[in-house]
């Protein structure tokens, strides 16, 4: 697997919603357990056999660059620099594509995401198939949905609490959600997500959202949700979340 597929931690958010915890440092380095985010996610992605990561950064980057050539992980780091712009999560996949160059596919996964999902099964699943991305979903409660046709090919995205859609096919926008034309399978986005490695190379460098660039992608790609169900997973963007990941984890 070492040089099947490149891990990408995105790392270069501001961290807002967890407030004061962000105040002087990037959310990468807050401490589960003691522990700083961005360690638990590297050690992990090698645990799962993962040995070249990409991290983007912009939020305090350089306590991020830091503190990667001050640990001594068991893989081949390389910082994709955002520092001068914050290009969202569509376009800091973009920018960091030159350096995927030797690699079959791409994990993309949040730093703040903390789950015992097993990357190392699913990305050997992934290689062997036909697809060009692979969403992991799970069906839980959000506001935010990715939308999926029979098939689990990626056909739309719902804000439910504002009532908004955005369709891959634009003959659907304005078609009423009540309507028995329109059958999808709503499913929450994991903050993780496999790709072909040269599959966002077209596209222009700009911060952008990369759920926009998967609705593009897949009025000609295969864009697939890939169902998980894993011990735990947990998004510590809140205060709250924070907490309840480390009461969980301390009880396990």
């Amino acid at each position: 697997m070492k040089n099947d597929t490149t891990a990408m931690i995105l790392a270069a958010g501001l961290g807002t919603r967890l407030k004061s915890l962000t105040h002087d440092k990037p959310k990468a380095l807050v401490e589960l357990n003691g522990k700083p985010l961005l360690q638990h996610c590297i050690e992990n992605l090698t645990d799962n056999g993962f040995h070249h990561i990409v991290i983007n950064v912009h939020h305090f980057g350089e306590q991020i660059i830091d503190f990667v050539e001050h640990h001594n992980f068991d893989a081949d780091i390389q910082i994709s620099d955002e520092r001068k712009q914050l290009l969202d999560t569509g376009g800091g996949i973009i920018k960091a594509t030159p350096l995927f160059k030797d690699s079959k596919a791409v994990l993309v996964h949040n730093v703040d995401i903390v789950s015992n999902v097993n990357f190392a099964y699913i990305n050997r699943q992934f290689l062997d198939s036909e697809d060009d991305a692979w969403l992991l979903t799970q069906n839980r409660e959000t506001n935010r949905k990715l939308l999926f046709d029979a098939e689990n090919q990626l056909i739309g995205w719902t804000n439910k609490a504002e009532q908004q859609f955005k369709w891959v096919d634009e003959k659907r926008s304005g078609i009423s959600t009540g309507s028995t034309l329109l059958d999808y399978n709503e499913q929450a986005f994991c903050g993780l997500h496999f790709f072909r490695s040269d599959l966002f190379a077209d596209f222009e460098c700009k911060p952008q959202s990369v759920i926009d660039l998967y609705l593009q992608l897949a009025k000609s790609k295969r864009i697939i949700s890939k169902p998980i169900h894993p011990d735990y997973w947990f998004d510590l963007g809140k205060p709250e979340q924070l907490t309840a990941a480390e009461n969980f984890l301390n009880e396990k």
